[in-house]
């Protein structure tokens, strides 16, 4: 039976033994001979986190190891998980770091670096969807593979995907978290690169939530929006316009709130106005 591979496996589900005499523990290996992972698909590291990293190893070491694969350069590696680890330990000025060796290929190297980062949260949206996409054009994965592999439903993997066909000035105020994920899966409704820019910049101006976004663009592609449910009014309400109908002698609607409400007086003429007008001051 194939093992499964996916988030809940772990990191080690994706990568086969090795056969390295270190391959079965933890090793140390020199900073300078671990070069960064070419797949690796986090593509921006917050300065301040990991100052507070390197801070953190400085005062008491890399607690999980880096997991590594042999580089064609003897005596060097390439990484394959713990990124932020590896700048943080230069960072803090260590020569040598914890690692575990591991046999992967090119295809492994970046599903356990997306995986990694899965499992953290660390990735943005569009890192994410950029990692997605190697998988499915540069391997030939399916979608459906590629939820599989990082515990996703496949829907999720096509609408993250989705946001790769954002324009520019769209994916660049989601990578400034200036909107949400939700803001921009939104815009994708919207066929035109030109009308999805212009959608931006009122939910900017009006800082518009994910649900009031979704109405912004349903009424820019002309969809109708559903008419609001009728609320009955209030027995007392009711039987209120009633005794003010029968006063009056005409219709009377009251739109009663917590807050207060109005009174609607009808007339048909300016007799009957004239005539209202009386009543109300008391001139009959």
């Amino acid at each position: 039976m194939s093992r499964k591979s996916g988030l809940g496996r772990g990191l080690d589900a994706l990568i086969p033994g090795s056969e390295h005499p270190h391959s079965s523990g933890v090793m140390l290996a020199r900073v300078d001979c671990i070069v960064s992972n070419p797949r690796q698909p986090r593509t921006s590291i917050e300065p301040e986190g990991l100052a507070e990293l390197a801070a953190s190893i400085r005062e008491h070491g890399v607690i999980q190891p880096l997991i590594v694969t042999m580089a064609d350069e003897a005596d060097h590696y390439v990484l394959i998980a713990g990124e932020r680890r590896l700048l943080a330990a230069r960072q803090a000025g260590l020569e040598q770091v914890p690692v575990i060796l591991r046999e992967a290929s090119d295809q492994q190297r970046l599903e356990l670096a997306l995986i990694e980062n899965v499992q953290r949260l660390d990735l943005s949206p569009l890192e994410t969807a950029e990692a997605y996409r190697q998988l499915a054009e540069d391997f030939g994965l399916s979608h459906e593979q590629i939820a599989e592999k990082v515990a996703k439903s496949r829907v999720s993997v096509t609408n993250t995907l989705r946001l790769l066909k954002l324009p520019p000035v769209v994916q660049q105020a989601l990578v400034e978290e200036r909107i949400s994920e939700g803001h921009a899966r939104a815009l994708l409704a919207l066929s035109m690169p030109q009308a999805q820019a212009a959608a931006l910049q009122t939910i900017l101006a009006r800082d518009l939530n994910v649900r009031q976004t979704e109405e912004l663009v349903r009424k820019l592609s002309g969809e109708k929006l559903p008419p609001q449910p009728r609320t009955e009014p209030l027995p007392e309400i009711t039987a209120l316009e009633h005794r003010l109908q029968a006063s009056l002698g005409t219709r009377v609607n009251l739109s009663h709130t917590r807050k207060g409400g109005a009174m609607t007086i009808y007339y048909y003429s300016d007799e009957e106005l004239n005539a209202l007008i009386g009543r109300i001051l008391g001139e009959e």
